[in-house]
């Protein structure tokens, strides 16, 4: 793990160039106890500068199992209860949440992570407005299958016929390196079509990657920046606005490399609090929109109400 470093709002480096990688992928939260069911069609559209963004509903389900064995691992059960407690959610259920997330440039329509299925998200998008064919450019933040599951339909054929791709070249190698079924279906496929880009990264005008590993082996969140404003869409970052957004040293079963994930927490949120920055998380309670403060040695996460409207 490399030394901490100062972080800008275009620099977040890696908590480590390269990070140990299991031989079999991560368990995902498609797989966490069951499966997803559709929701009914939800989007939530805001202006940011002269950005279009829309967040959808691409699926929802409740978890009744042992929430702590994704959450909070290394907490007791005691310590686990009272902060649940504290934030008025029960410690034996968990509901999950799965936003992709779309920016209408002006000229580009840029869609961040497709999904559990082409099937799930489709609909969502439908609820926005935005056909498959109207995709120009499709981001994936990392591999997990809940987030390149709906790049191809249940037939293999892809989901967006007229999008290019970007992605983190740390993410896409070290999936390429592994005996990944998911990987090898729903992303290698489309290796030639992919651009791949690294911190600092251009997806197009106005929207920038930045490293944030850990999760994932490279593990991407981005910057919108338009007209002055300025939002950051942090994937897979933290999957629970308590259990991993506010107590970001709290491990994740689904974090691949647990203390750099908690690190790149802890640098990436505390970037966002002090500059007051808007964040969308792909499994925070949908619309997925809100605020990170700190509060002791964590953070909060303040849902974002009207502020986008103004």
């Amino acid at each position: 793990m490399t030394s901490p470093i100062s972080l800008s709002r275009r620099s977040l480096l890696a908590a480590g160039a390269a990070l140990p990688l299991g031989a079999t992928l991560a368990p995902t939260l498609a797989n966490a106890g069951g499966h997803a069911a559709p929701p009914n069609a939800a989007k939530h559209s805001f202006a940011l500068g002269d950005f279009q963004v829309s967040t959808v509903l691409a699926g929802t389900r409740t978890m009744e199992d042992d929430p702590q064995g994704i959450f909070g691992m290394n907490v007791s059960p005691e310590e686990f209860a009272a902060v649940s407690e504290e934030n008025f959610i029960p410690a034996d259920k968990v509901q999950f949440f799965f936003t992709p997330t779309v920016v209408n440039t002006g000229a580009e329509v840029v869609l961040f992570d497709t999904g559990l299925s082409a099937e799930m998200t489709l609909p969502a998008l439908a609820a926005a407005g935005i056909a498959a064919e109207d995709v120009d450019v499709v981001v994936i933040t990392h591999m997990h299958g809940d987030h390149i599951g709906g790049l191809t339909d249940a037939d293999g054929n892809p989901t967006y016929p007229n999008a290019r791709y970007v992605t983190g070249q740390v993410e896409f190698d070290a999936w390429a390196g592994m005996d990944n079924e998911g990987f090898d279906a729903k992303m290698r496929p489309f290796a030639e079509q992919t651009t791949f880009i690294g911190d600092g990264g251009s997806v197009v005008s106005g929207i920038t990657g930045m490293a944030a590993f850990g999760h994932s082996p490279g593990h991407m969140v981005y910057m919108l920046e338009s007209n002055g404003e300025q939002m950051v869409v942090m994937g897979d970052l933290a999957n629970h606005h308590v259990w991993s957004l506010a107590y970001p040293d709290w491990e994740v079963r689904f974090d691949m490399d647990k203390e750099a994930a908690a690190a790149t927490r802890r640098r990436v949120l505390g970037m966002v609090a002090a500059e007051r920055l808007p964040v969308i998380g792909y499994h925070m309670p949908f619309p997925a929109i809100g605020y990170v403060d700190t509060r002791g040695d964590g953070f909060h996460y303040v849902p974002a109400t009207y502020q986008l409207m103004l």
